[in-house]
């Protein structure tokens, strides 16, 4: 990103902040967000801005942003845009007829659809650019879409503000699975599919059957969802073009409809078996990518959580108790579970990793039972944590799973996990004294 466009919001944090960090120091920290965690730069200066102390209620109330940085259900969003096509529409709005104006705007990040419900004294023509304050977005089949209210205000701009040839609305960029990361627009992807399953959901009050599951290639694994039926089946290798990409509970997706094209391909390409297979991925590679499905990693563990041994659930919705009363439910009677809640580093980043009952009695060698008992003769369950922490601390551990990321990290939901060879007592000292040194 230019820096004379980082400038502005630079000085905004730089306010935010006082004297804490130099302009230097926040650009840096702001473009590593922005390039290397691929936040959206609202949420970037929030980041920053929280992260030091500062405060962010004098930040402006809206910010500008690319198409591709915008996200379902924002209810305030700013932009500009170029106007791709305008078209009329008349439809029945609680009896009465109404006319809208529907099409796709479009810029050098993304090409997304657009309704203007109030189209009265507003005229778009293919080709204009506009500045849209104050409209918002919902999602329709994986896709973000923006809306024009009564309170959203447009102005037209100088047509070159956005060249035409900027706006991405040519052909997918062809990446792989690994190169996949969130508001890409059209992308082209061959990859094998590991898993296919149905489900049925209501799309504006009508039903319709979708298709989800696994993609794989030798870069990495991604979830799917297929909105048309393409007769879709287990072990098939496909090329799809024209799949969109978006974030589902912080993993990166493959989205694809009628507007896609997909077609069975016949050439040497790793079986399913093989793509099966987990293979190490650096935590800096998760990262960078927004989160990843299926990933596996390797490292240390250096730090087992408050939160972690014998615990209460609410019977309810089997949220953590904490001292008997569910933050949902209030006082309930709980029922007994047993987790894991552990920080893994594997040199070039580090992951929140939950374990768990399952996986924590098979890393710690002991049952929920056991441990129940332990906890009754010695009339607390600290020791139960005091164990994790003998067991685990600065072990060497294999962990896989789907990696979430948001602006506190990543976290991954264990599947499978198994201590490797315990760590020497002189790579223990060396370890101490390298956290030491980095705080």
């Amino acid at each position: 990103m230019e820096e004379n466009k980082l400038a502005p919001h630079v000085q905004e944090i730089a306010r935010a902040l006082g004297d804490k960090l130099s302009e230097e120091e926040i650009e840096a920290e702001l473009r590593s967000y922005i390039e290397k965690y691929k936040l959206s730069i609202p949420v970037a200066k929030k980041t920053i801005v929280k992260k030091h102390g500062g405060d962010t209620s004098g930040f402006s109330a809206g910010f500008q942003r690319k198409l591709g940085e915008l996200r379902p259900n924002e209810p305030n969003v700013d932009f500009v845009a170029r106007v791709l096509t305008a078209n009329d529409k008349i439809i029945d709005a609680r009896g009465e007829k109404k006319k809208i104006v529907y099409g796709l705007f479009g810029d050098e990040s993304a090409t997304l659809p657009y309704t203007v419900w109030e189209p009265e004294g507003l005229e778009l023509d293919k080709g204009d650019v506009i500045s849209v304050k104050g409209a918002y977005t919902k999602e329709y089949k994986g896709r973000v879409e923006v809306h024009l209210g009564n309170r959203v205000t447009v102005r037209k701009e100088d047509p070159a503000t956005i060249e035409a040839s900027d706006v991405a609305q040519g052909p997918p960029k062809i990446v792989t699975i690994g190169q996949i990361r969130d508001s890409m627009g059209f992308v082209e992807v061959k990859a094998r599919i590991l898993s296919v399953e149905t489900r049925d959901v209501t799309v504006q009050g009508e039903s319709k059957t979708i298709y989800s599951g696994t993609l794989a290639d030798e870069s990495g694994k991604i979830q799917y969802t297929a909105w048309t039926d393409f007769k879709l089946k287990e072990g098939e290798l496909l090329k799809i073009s024209r799949g969109t990409v978006k974030s589902w509970r912080g993993i990166p997706q493959l989205n694809f409809d009628e507007r896609a094209d997909v077609q069975r391909v016949k050439e040497k390409f790793p079986t399913v078996e093989e793509l099966s297979k987990t293979s190490v991925t650096p935590l800096s590679d998760v990262a960078g990518r927004g989160g990843a499905a299926g990933v596996s990693v390797r490292g240390t563990v250096i730090e087992v959580r408050d939160g972690s041994g014998l615990i209460m659930r609410c019977p309810e919705c089997k949220r953590a108790l904490q001292k008997g009363t569910c933050k949902i439910h209030g006082q309930v009677e709980g029922y007994p579970d047993l987790r894991i809640k552990a920080v893994i580093d594997d040199g070039t980043g580090s992951v929140s990793a939950i374990f768990g009952r399952e996986l924590t009695e098979k890393l710690m060698g002991f049952s929920l039972e056991e441990c129940m008992e332990r906890a009754r003769q010695a009339m607390n369950s600290e020791g139960i944590k005091d164990s994790m922490d003998d067991a685990l601390l600065f072990r060497t551990i294999d962990a896989s799973g789907n990696v979430t990321a948001d602006t506190y990290g990543l976290s991954m939901i264990t599947k499978e996990a198994e201590l490797k060879t315990p760590k020497t007592k002189q790579d223990i000292e060396k370890l101490l004294v390298e956290l030491e040194e980095s705080r």
